[in-house]
């Protein structure tokens, strides 16, 4: 499989703008051949959060722009009253997943809480897994991603220097669960300025050895093309089976010991 990241460059609050900048990465991607193009988390309407600019969009219209390959889009989901900080996967134009960021920002300068509705579930889909951002900063969850048969983990991120040593925690996360978890991961960040954030770039993919096989650079918009063997992952996972089972009875154990001191 070659996955193209498209370390791109996003306005806030201009959905116009932010898809034709998306298509123009897809064709990029589908010309060097990719099977699969993974965007930045919010691509399609920024990151600025309170701009007042409304660039929200239905799953189905984000999917709408991966043309001739997959696609997995970061886009402001609107339901009802309730937005979500949403990403897609799409194949042929159509969405077939849709992972809500479960684990909001809820602290200052981020605030992500005011503004987005929190996802209430995680699910792995054809072998793969959506991360948004922070929720790969929760060891539960890419766990649970893998028990649920995902050997690909696609993390689409918005994250900026405004935390100290950002891209040394980045790097930690993501070479330790595609060790110990013997999957790829795949740390799609965007780049540009909003605000008081600088977004980085570096995005990264990460093999079941813990080796980064490709990387983008820093601070510039990038759309590079990496080559995965998934069957690596079964290889490495026979070599040395490091996924054992989950053990569903312990963490209903935990779950009832902690709900009952609270």
């Amino acid at each position: 499989m070659r996955i193209a990241l498209a370390q791109v460059d996003s306005r806030v609050g201009d959905l116009d703008a932010n898809v034709k900048r998306a298509r123009e990465a897809v064709a990029e991607a589908r010309a060097g051949g990719a099977d699969l193009v993974v965007f930045p988390e919010l691509q399609l309407s920024g990151y600025g959060l309170g701009s007042g600019a409304d660039a929200s969009c239905s799953a189905a219209d984000a999917a709408a722009l991966a043309d001739g390959v997959a696609a997995v889009v970061g886009f402001t989901e609107r339901e009802d009253e309730q937005r979500y900080n949403s990403a897609v996967y799409a194949e042929e134009g159509a969405p077939l997943h849709v992972q809500r960021k479960i684990h909001l920002v809820d602290y200052p300068p981020w605030d992500e809480d005011a503004h987005f509705a929190p996802g209430d579930s995680l699910s792995a889909f054809d072998k793969k897994a959506m991360l948004i951002c922070n929720d790969a900063w929760q060891p539960l969850l890419p766990v649970l991603a893998v028990q649920g048969g995902a050997e690909l983990l696609l993390v689409p991120s918005a994250s900026a220097t405004t935390m100290p040593d950002v891209e040394e925690y980045w790097c930690g996360l993501t070479t330790f669960y595609a060790r110990m978890l013997q999957c790829y991961v795949v740390f799609v960040n965007r780049v540009g300025t909003e605000g008081a954030f600088t977004f980085w770039g570096g995005s990264h993919v990460v093999d079941p050895l813990g080796e980064v096989i490709a990387e983008a650079p820093r601070f510039e918009e990038s759309v590079l093309l990496v080559d995965v063997d998934l069957d690596r992952v079964a290889a490495r996972r026979a070599e040395l089976p490091l996924v054992g089972a989950l053990r569903p009875e312990l963490l209903r154990a935990e779950l009832d010991r902690l709900t009952a001191r609270a």
